[in-house]
């Protein structure tokens, strides 16, 4: 039963009391004098006059043995979450204090971030480690379009985020100022052109089928974000005694699975190809995917292009082609797209002139194209992240992952030996041809080695004769530093590279690196994150949510003192109007002054070195900087480098 009592209490102590009752601490006023007096011996901020201490002297407080907010901790642990991230926010004050009290701060554990796009990126990060959600919660109108950019890198990037907003439904109910501003009518609004589903709970049982319905629809491919709106007094009201709620089991939706004479008849197009070309994007959600593609890739011994949204392919295994992409599309009879985002554009060329953006294809007309593409079973029409549409002679709408294992089966039934013969020949050529490129990215790499600013290829060189032993993970992704991790490292299992941020994002890289490290910790892996400068200005308090709950992470930065994205844009427009390029730095460069992110770092209570400008002092830096990592501590190393 709920009960109203007056109390004087000062602000930390009952905060801090909070799990053993109010009406405890009103009854024992002697017992809160004394909390009070050891406070201010020991709370610098209680020590000083100028800071708010407490709160009104006359305060009512609802007391209650269980509230709403408990029960929604209790469907919340049900469905397995090890962690929430928030920025705090009083619209779900009910929800936090019910998982760090009644909750035990245990599955989920509550990660403080500063900012909540910070927060929504660390679980996009995270999520593609891990292969599940953790939580998110953001506070009304202003939390939620704080998170907004988060959530959109998640859609674009297919990804399962799980987001809880607080709202306060009932104006009647709102305090004065505040909360009328960080209240509104339709929370989900604000972000519904970009989630796959969301809703809005009106009672307990509503709720505890919601969230397990929205956990279901965000994992069944294609795998997007998902929103629930937490009303502030279904959070806050006791549960009367004698009440009882009932939790929905979740049972997880089977991946749809192409259609067997489709698949069929993608088999037979295969195996009768000469110079089939597997294009995979977002192919491989589990490792299980990853495995998958291998064994239909040497069934066939095709070449196979990595478009890089997922660790999709060996980068050492002979078959992988990523090098020749287009000399190999432009030469296949056969292509066969696994969850590609932009299948136009991996088969068409881009001019961008100054009479006007132009297309042109670069397949043979012969060619057959075949898509196996979640995305085909959902799109909206308002965000225009599904690009141009392409002419695919064979679209299967089903997750490319789970049709993977048929596809291989049918391949494999109807190799007969004269095919098998030529799918050896081939083979071989391709891996002599994998081994070429290899040998011409080592040479390439070898070019400005002791360049400084410190050339990309050496980063990633030095990068990688530290960490080339040890379990690691690239927890960031490669396009701004010429992809020369693909070119260079061995990459073979599931989690050593996730991707990019989906909607291109700034904001997204430190943030996700600090969501994938947090997933890989209780593996034991290691997180390597070569960070954007730019990126990082975004969202720089995401290094205190990485020190502050001990997540290892090495971030070694990619510091060209630029948006070099926009430099080059800047320069493509000068140039198209003969103006020269001398002052494209305007807008886009991060000089004068110059960041010291190493400084940055401790800050933070981040271990921090540099600026490195200097390529035989980079070596060391980061044998310094792994031995700090080890540690279980995060580590930065701020590196001056060419633009890409």
């Amino acid at each position: 039963m709920a009960k109203l009592k007056k109390v004087a209490v000062d602000r930390r102590n009952f905060l801090k009391s909070a799990a053993a009752g109010a009406a405890v601490l009103a009854a024992n006023p002697g017992t809160v004098a004394a909390q009070q007096a050891e406070l201010r011996r020991n709370d610098p901020l209680t020590m000083s006059p100028k800071v708010e201490t407490g709160i009104s002297s006359n305060v009512e407080v609802l007391t209650a043995d269980r509230t709403g907010s408990d029960f929604m901790v209790d469907v919340i642990k049900s469905l397995g979450f090890e962690y929430v991230c928030a920025n705090p926010g009083s619209s779900f004050r009910g929800l936090q204090e019910s998982i760090i009290n009644y909750g035990g701060n245990k599955n989920p554990e509550f990660l403080t971030c500063c900012h909540e796009e910070s927060a929504v990126a660390m679980a996009h990060g995270y999520a593609k480690v891990e292969g599940k959600p953790l939580l998110v919660l953001a506070h009304g109108t202003v939390g939620v379009q704080h998170a907004s950019m988060g959530i959109y890198d998640a859609y674009c990037d297919r990804v399962p985020v799980y987001i809880i907003l607080g709202n306060i439904i009932d104006e009647t109910k709102r305090m004065p100022g505040v909360e009328w501003t960080h209240s509104v009518q339709d929370a989900a609004a604000m972000v519904r052109d970009f989630t796959k589903w969301d809703d809005l709970p009106i009672s307990l049982e509503h709720f505890a089928e919601s969230t397990v319905r929205a956990y279901k629809i965000a994992m069944t491919p294609p795998t997007l974000p998902v929103v629930i709106v937490a009303d502030g007094e279904l959070q806050e009201n006791p549960i009367p005694a004698d009440a009882k709620f009932h939790i929905p089991k979740l049972v997880r939706a089977v991946p749809p699975v192409g259609d067997t004479g489709a698949v069929a008849e993608a088999a037979r197009l295969l195996v009768a190809a000469e110079n089939p070309v597997i294009l995979a994007d977002r192919a491989a959600r589990t490792p299980a995917g990853l495995a998958h593609l291998i064994e239909l890739a040497e069934a066939l011994q095709a070449s196979v292009v990595d478009l890089g949204g997922r660790m999709n392919f060996p980068t050492r295994h002979p078959l992988n082609q990523t090098e020749r992409n287009r000399a190999l599309v432009a030469a296949a009879d056969v292509i066969l797209g696994l969850e590609v985002g932009d299948f136009y554009g991996a088969t068409h060329s881009y001019r961008d002139q100054m009479s006007g953006r132009t297309f042109h294809s670069i397949t043979r007309p012969d060619a057959k194209l075949i898509s196996i593409y979640a995305n085909d079973l959902y799109i909206k029409s308002n965000y225009q992240d599904f690009e141009r549409y392409t002419e695919v002679d064979l679209p299967i709408a089903a997750d490319a992952e789970a049709t993977l294992p048929s596809l291989t089966e049918a391949v494999k039934h109807l190799i007969n030996d004269d095919r098998k013969r030529a799918f050896q020949a081939r083979g071989a050529k391709l891996a002599a041809a994998h081994q070429k490129a290899l040998e011409e990215a080592r040479d390439a790499a070898a070019f400005a080695w002791d360049a400084s600013p410190i050339s990309t290829a050496r980063l990633s060189a030095e990068l990688w004769a530290q960490i080339r032993d040890l379990d690691w993970s690239l927890v960031s992704e490669t396009s701004f530093v010429s992809r020369w991790p693909q070119r260079l490292w061995s990459f073979d299992k599931h989690y050593q590279f996730i991707g990019g941020a989906g909607g291109y994002g700034e904001g997204y890289g430190a943030p996700a690196a600090v969501g994938a490290a947090l997933a890989n910790r209780k593996y034991g892996r290691l997180s390597v994150n070569i960070q954007k400068d730019g990126d990082l200005m975004y969202a720089p308090g995401v290094l205190w949510t990485a020190a502050h709950h001990k997540i290892p992470l090495l971030s070694v930065m990619h510091n060209n003192r630029a948006y070099h994205q926009e430099v080059m844009h800047v320069e493509i427009m000068a140039a198209r109007h003969s103006r020269g390029i001398s002052n494209c730095n305007i807008g886009t460069s991060i000089t004068a002054p110059n960041i010291d992110y190493a400084s940055l770092a401790r800050s933070m209570g981040v271990h921090g070195e540099g600026p490195i400008s200097d390529p035989k002092d980079l070596g060391p830096a980061i044998r310094r900087a792994l031995d700090v990592v080890k540690q279980g501590e995060p580590a930065l190393i701020d590196v001056v480098t060419q633009p890409r």
